[in-house]
């Protein structure tokens, strides 16, 4: 289906404009980008309607992103991985942060095991997406600190569990995607940008 949906959709645009090899792999790759990131969505929606939690799948989905797009993290090349992945960390990690009852304290010593792996690890790169500017990798490091520093913050200052969960959920996840233990698991390279010329 996934074949088919890029074919009609390159076969379409190439009707109308008339793009070299080069742009039309370019193309094709942001197109399968979308197909797998909709049809993925989907049925974390679905999944999370079922088990009444679709509003907080999707604040964590907000929270979650707002962190990716500092931190980086891992892309599963393979589309069941991606679905697979994105049903523990977006249905199942959710079902267990959001009815169970942390103190503040664990609570707050996980925040602060998460913001230590954002110095560590992120911005975690990708093949695809190597992040080669050492300048900009210091400034993504800075910024995906603050953010999950921000988070704990929020959580502290309300001091509730419902919050707790959303938010905890949201700085693990960023942590799962960003650890070198996730990429050694399905078998992709790390710091991808060690393969680059400095910029």
């Amino acid at each position: 289906m996934k074949r088919r949906f890029l074919s009609s959709c390159v076969s379409f645009i190439n009707r109308y404009y008339n793009y070299s090899g080069k742009d039309l792999k370019k193309l094709e790759y942001g197109l399968e980008g979308l197909y797998l990131t909709l049809t993925k969505t989907i049925v974390i929606f679905i999944c999370a309607i079922i088990l009444g939690i679709f509003k907080e799948v999707l604040i964590i989905l907000v929270l979650f992103n707002l962190i990716r797009y500092t931190g980086f993290g891992f892309h599963a090349e393979k589309s069941y991985q991606c679905l697979i992945c994105s049903l523990i960390n977006f249905i199942l990690l959710p079902l267990f942060f959001l009815n169970i009852h942390l103190p503040q304290e664990i609570s707050l010593f996980i925040c602060m095991i998460c913001i230590f792996n954002y110095l560590l690890f992120a911005p975690a790169d990708t093949v695809k997406r190597p992040l080669p500017n050492k300048k900009k990798r210091i400034i993504r490091r800075v910024l995906t600190v603050i953010i999950g520093i921000l988070y704990t913050l929020v959580m502290l200052i309300f001091d509730n569990d419902y919050i707790s969960g959303l938010i905890l959920t949201s700085l693990i996840i960023e942590v799962i995607v960003i650890n070198p233990i996730t990429y050694k698991i399905f078998k992709q390279p790390y710091n991808n940008y060690k393969n680059c010329v400095q910029a």
